[in-house]
């Protein structure tokens, strides 16, 4: 993929990964950058970073592709989280109430699959932002915080075929375990409830194992499991002990600031494959 392209369309949701983005697509020569952005969720910071920023609410399906359409841009990508929650709870306009009728199954997965097919309808194509992102993605041998004892070695390696076996089914990414028992499960409640219940489950003592992984077959457009300075906090709080992303596959964003807080709470983290 040529990355210094002329112009790219950005559809923006929460935390950092969006402003990464918009920095790492500059750097590599994109000349302008359009966004779209989703009031009470993208940082506001954002807009400095960009050339044109149009906010709308989720569910303003025909907004978002009119702020594309109308700018000539071709191709855009996703970056920043949307909460499952909210794809439930958004106020569709009538393009996106039509395209939620016609999805048998309604996750994440399908609606964005569904969006990209409505930016396709109007010359917009969806594509993956990760050659972008390939400087955030951690590969074999990373390391931050302590070295694994060899029970957290083995943990690791039960949690990756654990994790991957409740992505092909559909259910999440993340699985946190103990000892070689499963604690919990990410499902609807999203990453940090995960760590948080599954930390609660190890006891007082703590030390558990969370891996994240992505889906086999997943689509790299909106499907790029992400980590930071939160998710590290959020282990600290719950006392997890490991944190291991899938190798190649994963964003680790706020580099910096996760080995800082790897190294004053003890938390390794490596990654898996």
């Amino acid at each position: 993929m040529h990355l210094a392209l002329e112009s790219i369309g950005l559809i923006a949701g929460s935390r950092s990964l969006p402003l990464e983005f918009a920095r790492l697509a500059r750097a590599a020569g994109v000349r302008r950058i359009v966004c779209t952005a989703v009031e009470g969720e993208t940082d506001p910071a954002l807009a400095a970073l960009v050339d044109d920023i149009v906010w709308l609410k989720v569910g303003q399906i025909n907004k978002m592709i009119g702020a594309f359409t109308e700018r000539g841009v071709k191709q855009c990508v996703m970056a920043g989280q949307v909460a499952p929650k909210n794809l439930f709870e958004l106020r569709p306009d009538l393009r996106a109430l039509g395209m939620l009728m016609r999805l048998k199954e309604k996750n994440a997965h399908t609606i964005f699959g569904a969006i990209a097919d409505e930016l396709k309808k109007d010359g917009v194509e969806l594509i993956a932002a990760t050659p972008w992102l390939a400087p955030l993605m951690p590969q074999t041998g990373f390391e931050l915080g302590p070295k694994l004892s060899a029970a957290q070695t083995e943990d690791v390696a039960f949690g990756f075929r654990m994790a991957k076996e409740v992505s092909r089914l559909e259910i999440g990414q993340l699985v946190v375990v103990k000892n070689g028992t499963v604690l919990a499960v990410e499902g609807f409640e999203g990453t940090d409830k995960c760590l948080a219940r599954g930390g609660e489950l190890a006891g007082k003592d703590g030390g558990a194992v969370a891996v994240k992984v992505a889906k086999r077959n997943h689509d790299l457009r909106f499907d790029i499991p992400c980590m930071g300075a939160k998710t590290l906090e959020t282990c600290a709080a719950a006392q997890i002990a490991v944190l291991a992303l899938e190798s190649g596959q994963s964003l680790l964003l706020e580099r910096a600031a996760c080995a800082e807080l790897a190294k004053q709470n003890k938390i390794s983290v490596t990654t898996v494959a």
